[in-house]
């Protein structure tokens, strides 16, 4: 039974659970086995996208649940513009809430998050770590997202999930692959859906995809099948409950009542991962269950066939190897065989072609160097015949660059769209077939066996079998080429080991014993007969040839010819030629030389050439042409036809019947004796026409051989110049495809900048319309490039004014006419400038004019905003003239009365506290004027916390009647009663009233004092 190829294994591997005897370097380690599954962690899901996937990704994010964390990785890789700062970032942050990075080299994958891929980067995961790498290919062959899941598959086998999203090419189909052949999962985004569906139709024609759904269905079934997976996995198929042991095997039954193929030989552990992937990816718990499904259910058992056979291949899969069979085995297979020799290679489970192909181009590039022509027969065969027919087509996505050199690709294979063909020197050495290796009989006398990777799932008994018909197929020292995980284990006596580490070895002993390879027949040798093609007629020159045939016979000959052209084909027959010619068993044909008689074929073949290609007739005499048992004698002429409205290369071949010589029988015994000098004459007669028959073919073939060396020359020279020219196209192709995706990507996003910026504008113009702000924007050279509704109440503006000078157009202000020179000086000065002006219907703006500074900080013009500040004005006036009639009142006001700010300091006084103190009012409005001591009536000091002044601020309230001794520079001693109240007026202030006592019990002293007593009318000078 064949079997695609199996995945890629590290060479130092503990031994399988097979339980085959192997040293410990060589055991395989089976794809699916406890120590292949990595170390329980979380699922990490690769995203790739190109041309149109930005959208894609917006959806796939915005389906994500909010509410819930999904306990997985997503990492996005997309084909980005090198030179380029891509905004997918900002995007994808406005629709999930998880945290999203941009990756750094070594940066550690942590669940819940988004990791980005940055420009002119190649990454891949390893050890649950992101790194970044230079690419590897030039621009136009890049192939990121393939690069990242291999690599992702290759960490995390089952914990990878691949989703391909929308893009041109086929980046991505092998990563998916690899992926799958990991036990990963993948889903394609339904081409519909999909902007470009290259990328998406090429990873469905793998027919490996688990879901194919639009981006914003994606999330739902991701989150539902690592739940099923990874989070309440199902229980292992390999260990069933009591009372469902059989049911694998009912699985197998199924199967091979579907496909016809029987896998019980497999490995059960690696059936059992299969089918716990099917499980999940149909979310059914227990096995009785699933074998319920596949029962009720086809296409499923078809899509676990093809999960069983799943394997990752590529072209030369490990380079290394390959690299050892071209140089150790490859020369040995031609080295003891003579040119034209056969040689033949067996590719059993060749999948879809790729290793077959790889053969085929290593022995063609050997044969090349040798210079010497070889029969080469590669059989590739597998059991699954879509793969058989995907290897048939010979055609292959371009992702292969990423495994095939530069000039293998231009020299063996022919692009053609979105993929690359086998070129046909390549095709034609390999034959596909569908066989099983298993039970159908194997092939023969090979030289070269290659079954790399396919008997790592076969159990031991099974590979026991294997062995010696893969002796038995091969010639004495073929070679047989296994995978880097496989080893013949116990059959070291039939084979001998040429290279250990890759797993090469050579036939030995003699051959296998028919019983020892079971009951298979080896193959029958067949062949392609091609079929002789019936000569074309020519219905429209028919009339012609005959009119043309009639006209030469009348004129020169009237027996029994034909016209025939120069491939021997007969276009026109007169007379009766029965004699001559009699038709040929088989398909019916007219070529002249399958009908001629015995006697003929020589002369006619010989004639017919030298006639057309000397121009001349050719006659030949005394012919003895067997004819039912006896032998006539006839005259053969062959002469061109030359008439001008004939067909060039068209030749009348004359039987001219001789009657003067009877007919001699055939029986030797009735010939006469001097018969053997008539034989004689007739062997030399026929001796000469062979020798003329041979210088006319030979001549021919040298001038055909130089026809053809000329052609041919010319030909390699176009060759060379249409491959060069090929070569460039193909690649300006690639770039230019390249660049396309790139700028689709940047398009998108620029897209989206369009977008926000259209948002932003209309956020803005909403902003300054609601504040009733009105703001003029103005270029360099004072010209109106916008402005808002609520500026054409200053300046009369209209919407056709945008580009106009601002100088030319009419303002409203009253008393200002300095607004250009003013905004001409802040453009000069980048020094902004505020003022208050009134427009002539009595309205008041405050005016700010300012430079507009863009993001980088260049001035590109200036800005002007006008607030209407009317109504403050009005405030401002009202108080202004409330504070002049409370100035007015404190002026006349017998009462003396002062102002404090907050700090203390005077600021207003009135005559009549001017008159107390006895201080110039100048002064005592000086900053560093020295306020007097304060006491109290006991005449002990008082503190300022205790003033009323100080209270009344502190305490925001009245305070009345505080007596205080006021001790002035000059000694003098003022007794007062203080009374203050604070002020919210421009800010805190306190208003204090000073009654002077001292005065007062002067003025009532000087009442009780007699006539010419001491006078009191200055109150201060009872204190001097």
């Amino acid at each position: 039974m064949a079997k695609r190829k199996g995945t890629k294994q590290k060479q130092e591997i503990p031994a399988s659970e097979a339980g085959q005897p192997m040293t410990p370097v060589e055991a395989p380690l089976e794809p699916g086995s406890e120590a292949h599954r990595p170390a329980a962690g979380f699922p990490i899901v690769g995203i790739g996208a190109s041309a149109g996937g930005l959208a894609a990704i917006e959806a796939f994010f915005a389906a994500l649940p909010s509410d819930q964390d999904t306990g997985m990785a997503f990492v996005l890789v997309q084909h980005l513009d090198p030179d380029h700062k891509s905004i997918l970032i900002d995007l994808v942050r406005k629709y999930t809430r998880m945290p999203v990075f941009k990756v750094e080299d070594g940066m550690k994958v942590e669940p819940n998050c988004a990791y980005i891929i940055p420009p002119n980067r190649d990454m891949a995961f390893l050890d649950g770590k992101l790194h970044l790498l230079e690419p590897g290919a030039p621009r136009g062959l890049r192939l990121p997202i393939d690069f990242f899941f291999r690599s992702l598959a290759q960490d995390q086998h089952e914990r990878a999930i691949c989703i391909v999203l929308s893009g041109t090419g086929t980046d991505g189909t092998l990563g998916l692959k690899a992926v799958k052949g990991e036990g990963g999962m993948a889903i394609v985004q339904s081409p519909e859906s999909a902007a470009y569906d290259g990328m998406p139709r090429s990873a469905i024609a793998t027919g490996l995809v688990d879901y194919v759904l639009p981006p914003d269905k994606m999330p739902e079934q991701l989150i539902a099948y690592v739940k099923h997976a990874f989070g309440q996995r199902p229980k292992p198929v390999s260990s069933p409950p009591s009372g469902t042991g059989d049911a694998l095997q009912k699985v197998f039954i199924l199967l091979r009542a579907r496909t016809g193929h029987d896998f019980s030989h497999y490995k059960q552990n690696t059936i059992c991962r299969r089918i716990e992937r099917r499980m999940a990816v149909a979310q059914i718990d227990r096995i009785e269950d699933y074998v319920r499904y596949l029962r009720d259910n086809p296409l499923e058992v078809e899509s676990l066939f093809r999960e069983l056979l799943i394997g990752v291949t590529n072209f030369f899969r490990d380079p290394e190897a390959f690299q050892s069979l071209r140089g150790k085995i490859i020369p040995r297979l031609f080295a003891d065989k003579p040119p034209g020799a056969g040689v033949r290679v067996w590719v059993p489970g060749c999948s879809s072609g790729e290793e077959a192909f790889s053969l085929a181009i290593l022995i063609r590039e050997y044969l090349d160097e040798l210079k010497e022509n070889f029969q080469v027969q590669i059989f590739a065969t597998d059991i699954d015949t879509e793969a058989i027919e995907k290897a048939r087509s010979g055609v292959y996505p371009e992702s292969i660059a990423a495994d095939v050199s530069p000039e293998r690709l231009s020299r063996f294979f022919t692009q053609e769209d979105n993929s690359y063909h086998i070129n046909k020197n390549i095709r034609d050495l390999v034959v596909f077939a569908p066989q099983d290796v298993l039970k159908d009989p194997p092939f023969s006398k090979m030289d070269l066996i290659s079954c790399r990777n396919l008997l790592i799932y076969l159990e031991v008994e099974t590979q026991k079998k294997i062995f010696p018909l893969f002796h038995y197929a091969l010639n004495q020292d073929g070679y047989l080429f296994l995978g880097n995980s496989e080893t013949i284990g116990e059959f070291i006596t039939l084979y001998a080991v040429v290279d250990k580490k890759w797993k090469i070895y050579r036939r030995k002993g003699e051959l296998t014993p028919h019983a020892a390879i079971g009951p298979y027949m080896p193959p029958l040798e067949t062949g392609v007969t091609r079929r002789q093609a019936r000569p074309g007629d020519k219905p429209a020159q028919r009339d012609n040839v005959r009119q043309l045939t009639e006209r030469v016979l009348l004129e020169d000959y009237a027996p029994a010819s034909l016209l025939v052209n120069a491939e021997f084909e007969v276009l026109y027959i007169h007379g009766s030629t029965g004699r001559y010619l009699e038709p040929a068993t088989g398909e019916a044909s007219l070529n002249l030389l399958r009908m001629a008689r015995e006697g003929l074929r020589m002369e006619l073949t010989a004639g017919v050439r030298k006639a057309l290609t000397q121009q001349k007739s050719i006659r030949y005499e005394g012919l003895q042409v067997k004819n039912n048992g006896d032998r006539s004698v006839v005259n053969l002429i062959i002469r061109p036809v030359i008439k001008p409205d004939a067909e060039p290369s068209l030749a009348m071949v004359i039987f001219e019947e001789v009657t003067n010589e009877p007919p001699k029988p055939l029986e030797p015994s009735e010939a006469p004796l001097d018969g053997l000098d008539h034989q004689l004459t007739t062997l030399k007669r026929e001796l000469r026409a062979k020798e003329e028959y041979l210088q006319t073919t030979v001549e021919e073939l040298e001038t055909t051989n130089e026809e053809l060396t000329s052609a041919n020359e010319e030909l390699q020279s176009v060759n060379e110049e249409l491959q060069s020219t090929n070569e460039e196209l193909e690649t300006s192709k690639e770039e230019l495809q390249s660049i396309n995706e790139e700028l689709v990507t940047v398009n998108t996003e620029l897209q989206k900048k369009i977008e926000d910026l259209s948002k932003a504008n209309n956020d803005m113009n909403n902003l300054m319309a609601g504040t009733n702000i009105g703001t003029l924007f103005l270029d360099l050279q004072l010209r109106i490039q916008r402005f808002t509704p609520a500026t054409t109440s200053v300046i009369n503006f209209i919407q056709t004014d945008l580009g106009r000078p601002v100088g030319d157009i009419v303002s409203r202000f009253k008393d200002y006419d300095r607004l250009v020179p003013d905004t001409q000086a802040v453009l000069d000065t980048l020094i902004p400038k505020e003022e208050q002006v009134q427009t002539r219907e009595g309205q008041w703006f405050q005016m700010l004019i300012q430079p507009y500074r863009t993001l980088e900080n260049v001035i590109e013009g200036v800005v002007l905003t006008f607030v209407d500040i009317t109504e403050q004005k009005k405030l401002q006036m009202a108080v202004a003239e409330n504070e002049e009639k409370l100035r007015t009142l404190f002026e006349i006001l017998p009462v003396a009365v002062s102002v404090l700010d907050a700090r203390g300091r005077i600021i207003y006084v009135n005559p009549a506290l001017e008159k107390v103190l006895d201080v110039p009012r100048a002064d005592l409005l000086r900053e560093n004027y020295r306020q007097p001591q304060y006491l109290r009536p006991d005449g002990r000091p008082m503190p300022l916390e205790e003033s009323a002044g100080f209270r009344a601020f502190k305490e925001q309230r009245l305070v009345e009647h505080v007596e205080t001794c006021l001790v002035m520079k000059d000694g003098r001693v003022i007794r007062t009663d203080m009374s203050a109240m604070p002020l919210a007026l421009q800010g805190w202030k306190v208003v204090v009233v000073t009654f002077d006592l001292s005065a007062r019990s002067l003025s009532q002293e000087k009442q009780l004092k007699p006539e010419g007593g001491h006078s009191f009318e200055n109150p201060s000078g009872a204190y001097k």
